[in-house]
């Protein structure tokens, strides 16, 4: 049974990792973005998406913890 606990863990870990590992790539990839360096746009792009993915696959781990733990 998952705990409200956990549930809070989950996202507030979520949100954090997601928020430093997004914002990071944000901030690095518009600095040279801004300074002419195209290569920044690398990084733009997928800050967003990884963030999410972020999340997504703590929650699976934290889904697989319960999973086993019904059988």
């Amino acid at each position: 049974m998952v705990t409200r606990e956990e549930i809070l863990v989950l996202g507030l870990t979520a949100g954090v990792m997601g928020s430093l590992v997004g914002g990071l790539m944000l901030g690095v990839g518009l600095g040279l973005a801004v300074q002419g360096a195209h290569i920044g746009w690398l990084l733009v792009l997928p800050a967003a998406p990884l963030s999410g993915i972020i999340g997504y696959l703590l929650a699976r781990r934290l889904a697989r913890r319960v999973d086993s733990g019904l059988r």
